[in-house]
């Protein structure tokens, strides 16, 4: 008898316990995914993106006043002015502010509404207004400040900022070390901004259509949250009292014993 609920015990530990193998899986059906083009994505420019712009000109000194003071950076992250040639140093360009109406303060050009433009969007409009100053201007523009937030069941939650404006969410979840075998991969979260908005959206990483999804590439500030599965709940409510309710199933099979002898 005594053996009996031991038996039954370590089968409904089993039961609560154990993670199905399906829901570890990703990508299911991915061989059956009609073959398509690479979505060209773009991030949209937001309040309080840090963008640095540069511009260039065939004549350099036409181009100097479009451009902030420059300063030297090296190794250890420190700035120091006035020390380009520095040892592992390199030129920087000091940075400008989206406000929280969309604009930016430009040299000579005054303020500029970049906010809510593509990239390619930002650097058409900057090119057709330096045009009046410069023939051929050439215009570089980098997010510097595009980072994501990665929070739930995964292995190192956290923010993380990224030197592209093109990372996916499979590449957001591995920065974080992967979802743990308690994170529900069937309802993956993202919260983004869109105009000024949070909107939320759930993403099922183990069907392999999500990579056509428009939410596959994150957008600077997205929140990724991965949701704990049954099995993390359940345990969840159980490890607090694990030791009680052993303790207490221990002390049952032991006066079983005694009586049934």
């Amino acid at each position: 008898m005594a053996k009996k609920i031991v038996l039954l015990l370590i089968v409904i530990l089993g039961i609560t316990s154990c993670v199905p193998r399906k829901e570890l899986q990703y990508y299911r059906g991915v061989e059956n995914l009609s073959k398509q083009e690479a979505t060209n994505y773009e991030p949209i420019l937001k309040q309080d993106d840090l963008l640095m712009i540069v511009v260039l000109a065939p004549t350099p000194e036409l181009a100097a006043d479009f451009n902030l003071a420059a300063f030297g950076v090296i190794g250890d992250g420190g700035a120091f002015l006035g020390r380009p040639d520095s040892v592992n140093s390199q030129m920087r360009y000091q940075s400008y502010l989206i406000d929280n109406k969309g604009f930016i303060e430009f040299p000579v050009l005054g303020s500029i509404q970049l906010g809510g433009l593509t990239r390619t969007e930002a650097l058409d409009l900057l090119k057709t207004k330096l045009k009046a100053y410069i023939n051929e201007p050439i215009v570089s523009l980098r997010i510097l400040n595009f980072k994501v937030t990665v929070q739930g069941e995964v292995a190192r939650p956290g923010t993380f900022t990224t030197s592209t404006e093109r990372i996916t969410l499979p590449e957001a979840l591995s920065m974080a070390g992967d979802l743990t075998i308690y994170g529900k991969r069937d309802n993956v979260l993202i919260i983004r901004e869109i105009d000024g908005k949070k909107e939320s959206h759930s993403i099922d990483m183990t069907k392999s259509d999500f990579i056509n999804s428009p939410y596959y590439y994150l957008s600077q500030n997205d929140v990724v949250y991965v949701e704990p599965n049954k099995t993390k709940m359940n345990s969840a409510a159980v490890g607090p009292n694990i030791s009680i309710i052993l303790s207490s199933v221990s002390l049952l099979i032991t006066i079983i014993a005694l009586l049934i002898r």
